[in-house]
């Protein structure tokens, strides 16, 4: 999971450092244009070179084909009859496409309903969170930055977001092995082996110091960010705690999929994709939010409250996990399958 991150990851590396190249030369519009050509190569790229996934095991009809026999021929409807077939066609047609909007449209949000259990309304939330303060942050630094007492040019601006990814990078890096050798441990001090002497992994393994770690280094990170920022304190001590903060998130979202995938048994593409939604959503508020309470609060009092929420929720969610969790799951995998 850890090395999967390493190519979404690229995106906040360089996506900062070109924009501000874009910005500063060619003005703002170019960064759109880059967007678009960027996009569509990336839309040709996924349907010309991404294969299939799931391939279905559905095999072809290889029976012959028939033909009407003659007495089929004889047997032509009359005109009100053919009225009639022609109206439960139309009928019929209509119903198909109504079918095929609503699995388009309204069959996916039926994921939603899936918060209703515990451990994944607990993990989403705690990823959502993350994510939306991910994004306020980096509204934060784009405002703050580019004003006084700063005012640095957009260029410079773009490069105050690399050591937001290099913690991210670090902690997609080595968080995964980390995480791994903890549920090694975990195991091994259980004493679960199988027939074939392998180690048996449970998924509240997962939820140890490293959990407990990612859910007071990323707010304490946010925290410190919030008022060094207020303050105009150099930017190096700002964005040092950009790179605990990234770090902290980081771990928090490796630790999410792959509690997900296995609460989740399957249906982990589900879990994933409402996970993406849901915290999608929290992102686009707190982009749309940032902004205006950033000018009416500052830096500091936002990213306390902000902090101060999320360690206190996030605490209260890994312990309900570690307490209740393994019951959670025997009661999902009844439903589940």
């Amino acid at each position: 999971m850890g090395l999967f991150y390493l190519g979404p990851l690229c995106g906040p590396l360089f996506a900062p450092i070109i924009g501000g190249v874009l910005g500063a030369e060619l003005g703002w519009r170019s960064t759109q244009w880059f967007l678009v050509i960027y996009g569509g190569l990336t839309v040709i790229f996924v349907i010309f070179a991404l294969p299939e996934t799931l391939h279905r095991d559905g095999k072809p009809s290889t029976g012959p084909a028939t033909l009407p026999s003659n007495d089929d021929k004889e047997k032509e409807p009359d005109t009100a009859l053919r009225r009639s077939t022609t109206h439960a066609s139309t009928v019929q047609k209509t119903k198909s496409i109504l079918l095929h909007l609503r699995h388009i449209f309204i069959d996916p949000l039926r994921i939603i309903t899936w918060l209703r259990f515990p451990p994944v309304l607990l993990t989403v939330y705690s990823a959502s969170i993350t994510f939306g303060s991910l994004y306020i942050l980096n509204i934060s630094i784009q405002k703050t930055f580019s004003s006084s007492p700063y005012s640095f040019s957009t260029l410079i601006v773009g490069l105050l977001y690399i050591p937001n990814s290099a913690g991210y990078l670090l902690a997609s890096i080595y968080g995964g092995r980390w995480l791994d050798s903890i549920m090694h441990r975990e195991a091994r001090k259980a004493g679960r082996y199988d027939e074939n002497g392998k180690l048996i992994f449970r998924p509240l393994d997962r939820i140890r110091e490293n959990a407990w770690i990612a859910a007071i280094l990323w707010p304490a990170a946010l925290i410190v960010y919030g008022w060094t920022a207020q303050y105009g304190i150099h930017w190096v001590v700002p964005m040092i705690s950009n790179f605990f903060f990234g770090i902290g998130s980081m771990l928090v979202f490796a630790l999410v999929n792959t509690i997900l995938t296995e609460f989740m048994p399957r249906r982990a593409a589900s879990g994933i994709a409402l996970n993406n939604f849901v915290r999608n959503m929290c992102s686009f508020v707190g982009a749309v939010v940032a902004e205006p309470i950033l000018t009416a609060i500052g830096n500091g009092w936002l990213m306390t409250i902000l902090g101060l929420w999320s360690v206190t929720t996030g605490l209260a969610a890994l312990y309900a996990l570690s307490r209740w969790g393994e019951r959670w799951r025997g009661a999902m995998i009844e439903v589940f399958g």
